[in-house]
């Protein structure tokens, strides 16, 4: 009788540190990175020239991380038309830049409220931005 007693003392004080733990696991944000990275033209006075961008996108579940992976492919001909309308001046500084992630998140979090009912995407990072 005093194991049984025991046990269940022991197994009571065990599950909820499991569901702090599964809990905290799942406040865990899942970078996902769009792979390949978008490479394309922009600029339309005279010369071409050339971007090359890693971006992650920071998600808050597995499940809206489906969902993203889903739209992938929505989410990247938005990116790409929306490095495609830039310039140097609204790619040429830290600022300009960090304005232009903004504007990025603002049009996958559009996309996904439209096509999901909900932004699903926290965050917009670029992992590497190079311009040509």
């Amino acid at each position: 009788m005093k194991h049984i007693i025991f046990l269940c003392l022991a197994l009571g004080l065990a599950f909820p540190a499991l569901a702090e733990k599964a809990e905290g696991e799942a406040l865990k944000p899942i970078y996902y990175a769009l792979v390949p990275a978008l490479v394309g033209n922009y600029g339309s006075n005279g010369k071409l020239k050339y971007y090359k961008a890693d971006v992650a996108l920071r998600i808050g579940s597995p499940a809206a991380e489906e969902r993203v992976k889903h739209h992938e492919p929505l989410i990247r001909n938005q990116l790409v038309m929306l490095f495609s309308q830039q310039s140097d001046a609204t790619l040429g500084s830290v600022e300009a830049k960090e304005a232009l992630r903004q504007e990025a998140l603002r049009q996958v979090q559009a996309v996904l409220s439209q096509e999901e009912g909900q932004p699903l995407v926290g965050d917009l990072l670029f992992n590497n931005l190079i311009i040509q």
